[in-house]
């Protein structure tokens, strides 16, 4: 075997521990959350704040009296500080999806460790509170995180819906209904300028989701937000 050769397989191998083995390893401990004991559905939302969709989707909360937990990206807190501070005195929580929308098996420990402060240092400028809850984007960890995230508790999901595309975000309302039980996790997205996502997708998922929370309304279904959950 060719020396090259032979350093493309080890190089692929330390690789794939780093971060597809890592991130198997990781989701299935006891330290990362995907449920919470107790009445209701959470409601997360991730990839904003978005400039039309996270006013709407706020709006929307406000009219149930709803509370629920953004992820949000730190480079897009310093573009809207304004929606973050709104997000904050609606009694929102407010954890940390990385300063870019960046995987963790692309970023080395220090520049995974770079993601985690410039976003809280920008969600505590906006909020004059340090985030405690941290949902790193697509769910990837690498072997690294666990120490470098150790001061934050880890959030994944229960339920995930696929609404950063338009036709998942179109059949979102029967979806939510079908996964609707006490201490589930819903992941949905507030903005679709990310990767892989299509741009108007939050539109269809605010429509679906507003459908769902009039159906939730009448029947009492009670919605939490996560921070006072995992605070301990």
């Amino acid at each position: 075997m060719k020396r090259w050769t032979r350093n493309l397989l080890i190089g692929t191998g330390v690789y794939g521990v780093y971060s597809i083995f890592a991130t198997a390893v990781i989701r299935n401990q006891s330290f990362v959350e995907k449920r919470f004991s107790g009445k209701g559905i959470a409601l997360t939302f991730d990839d904003g704040p978005h400039p039309v969709y996270t006013p709407q989707l706020l709006d929307l909360l406000k009219r149930y009296d709803i509370r629920a937990t953004f992820f949000v990206v730190g480079s897009k807190v310093e573009k809207y500080p304004y929606i973050i501070k709104r997000i904050h005195e609606e009694g929102h929580a407010i954890g940390i999806h990385h300063y870019e929308h960046k995987s963790n098996w692309v970023l080395t420990p220090r520049q995974l460790q770079k993601q985690l402060e410039k976003t809280a240092a920008a969600i505590s400028h906006c909020t004059g509170k340090r985030p405690i809850l941290y949902r790193p984007p697509w769910g990837h960890f690498n072997a690294t995180t666990p120490f470098i995230a150790r001061n934050y508790r880890m959030v994944l999901w229960s339920h995930i819906f696929g609404d950063w595309k338009v036709e998942r975000a179109k059949m979102l309302y029967n979806d939510l209904h079908n996964a609707a039980e006490d201490g589930a996790v819903f992941l949905l997205h507030d903005c679709g300028k990310t990767l892989g996502a299509d741009e108007e997708a939050p539109k269809y998922m605010l429509e679906c989701l507003a459908r769902f929370l009039a159906d939730c309304e009448k029947i009492n279904v009670p919605f939490v937000q996560l921070e006072g959950l995992y605070n301990g």
